[in-house]
């Protein structure tokens, strides 16, 4: 008969066996949510394809087709760096598959990975806790921003994720100080700089964790910080003289801000109520809510240089949040580009959500057993709230696109608009050899593969007048469009007798894009 004590032994052990194995199973499930809710989002209509979109498409194109990275409208890409462009053509080169057809199942794949990787840091965290990880990974799944990010053919979705492999590169330089991680620190902070312009806060970042390194003597880190500043930067450099050689702007053709620094502060604090939840009813408290917020993150980088090793997974994010969350209001001050939004601020969602709620992990571990029960639920509750939040707004968007498509040119207004549908196919009534403009020359490239030049910017003079010199042109109005950054078409009438070729009027609910067709032969 066998002894009962064996078989308690043997149940123990089992279930100890399995413990510890069940705690990695976040590691799987949570990528695969990613995964999942990626395909949710675009099954309907494909990956979003905005304007930005066809830039980094079109580049990858040529990029494959030709071997120069030359946009739809024959000039070098320069108002974004060229390594999302270049990753697109790697994807292209080696699937076959054009990108945006493509985009549903490597951005799912990107979602996964950054989950996995935002997975490895939060379980370095000191203290750990299984399920402060399982709520951060929730949160990330869920989160709107992200998902708005993911769903989109964007570059932020591959510079998310060399953030992350930033900061694992980091925390091994900071625990080795060898030569070899050091140079990989740099190359992915390099990698960074041409993926966004904005990589340039990830440059910094590593350049300031050095500057409060105090594990190195000083001759050593005068050596370390000079080979990061010039191997991080050395990328950037090189786009740059690039992008001078090929059309003498380094970063392509840009205008001074006209938004003062306080309203980019309220700008920021109104995005950073949308993630938290709340309502336009906060946008008054938006300021205080900026201000509040860099001031309690500065602290907690203050309290971890003096009680915390610099090069904990917690101050590295931290870090890169301060940094890139002044950058951005800051540069938006000085540069003028789209109005502070989520998806300017997405690259670094995950760095805040960790840097306002790890602290968490430590405090309720500092609490005697009696207290420790009381305030693990509260703050538990709390974060099931923000989830539940998350999960409300992605409700309500997946309702709409799930019938619509994403907002852009793969959705339906385009996809059942008479006026798109005439022009993706050919009729005929472009004479060769006679430029074509437009007031969205992106949407005419994507829906016909028509080379199609932007009306002139107002902001540049000298581009309207030497518009205004050709004496024979045709030109392709959307009246959706909207952009009063360039001329209008009520502008061109003034000056041009335009002859109407064809016009389209939008009818019901579903393909809402209308617009005309004009040519001008000189008055």
């Amino acid at each position: 008969m066998m002894n009962p004590l064996n078989n308690l032994d043997y149940c123990y052990n089992y279930i100890k066996h399995m413990t510890r194995y069940l705690k990695y199973i976040d590691l799987i499930l949570s990528p695969i949510a990613g995964f999942i809710a990626i395909y949710l989002f675009t099954k309907y209509s494909g990956i979003g394809v905005s304007p930005d979109s066809i830039m980094y498409t079109s580049a990858a194109r040529n990029l494959n087709a030709h071997g120069s990275l030359i946009t739809f409208n024959n000039t070098p890409i320069t108002d974004f760096p060229v390594f999302y462009p270049v990753f697109l053509g790697l994807e292209l080169f080696i699937t076959g598959i054009d990108p945006i057809k493509a985009g549903p199942v490597l951005n799912a794949i990107l979602f996964a990975a950054i989950l996995f990787l935002s997975r490895r840091a939060i379980n370095r965290f000191v203290p750990c806790s299984i399920v402060y990880r399982w709520l951060m990974l929730t949160a990330i799944v869920l989160s709107p921003a992200l998902l708005e990010v993911y769903t989109f053919l964007w570059s932020e979705t591959l510079f998310i994720l060399v953030i992350l492999f930033f900061i694992l590169a980091a925390r091994q330089y900071f625990a080795k100080h060898t030569l070899t991680t050091l140079l990989v620190f740099a190359f992915v902070a390099a990698l960074s700089s041409i993926t966004r312009y904005a990589g340039i806060t990830v440059i910094g970042t590593g350049g300031l964790l050095l500057l409060m390194d105090r594990s190195l003597i000083l001759k050593k880190k005068i050596q370390h910080i000079l080979i990061y500043s010039v191997a991080a930067s050395s990328f950037l450099a090189l786009n740059l003289l690039r992008n001078i050689m090929v059309t003498s702007r380094l970063t392509g053709p840009r205008e001074a801000s006209f938004t003062p620094f306080m309203k980019n502060v309220y700008y920021f604090g109104t995005v950073m109520c949308d993630w938290v939840g709340l309502t336009e009813k906060a946008y008054p408290y938006a300021t205080l809510f900026t201000i509040l917020l860099f001031i309690g993150l500065i602290a907690i980088l203050i309290y971890n240089y003096f009680k915390k090793h610099v090069g904990s997974y917690e101050n590295l994010l931290l870090t890169f949040t301060i940094v890139y969350g002044a950058f951005i209001i800051i540069s938006s001050t000085f540069s003028r580009y789209e109005r502070i939004n989520s998806r300017l601020l997405s690259p670094f969602f995950i760095s805040l959500l960790l840097s306002c709620t790890y602290w968490s992990i430590g405090f309720i571990k500092s609490l005697s057993i009696k207290w420790r029960y009381a305030a693990l639920p509260v703050l538990t509750a709390l974060m099931l709230g923000f989830c539940y939040q998350e999960l409300l707004t992605d409700m309500a968007r997946y309702d709409s696109e799930s019938e619509f498509g994403i907002p852009g040119y793969t959705d339906d207004s385009w996809n059942k608009s008479d006026f798109a549908n005439y022009l993706k196919k050919d009729h005929g009534l472009f004479k060769p050899g006679v430029p074509i403009y437009s007031d969205a020359n992106e949407a005419l490239y994507f829906l016909s593969d028509t080379k199609v030049k932007l009306l002139p910017h107002r902001y540049f003079k000298n581009t309207i007048q030497n518009f205004y010199r050709v004496k024979h042109y045709y030109l392709v109005w959307f009246n959706q469009m909207d952009n009063p950054e360039i001329i209008s078409l009520k502008d061109i009438v003034k000056v041009e007798q335009l002859k109407l070729l064809k016009q389209f009027t939008a009818t019901g609910d579903e393909g809402t894009i209308d617009g005309a067709i004009y040519e001008y032969e000189g008055n």
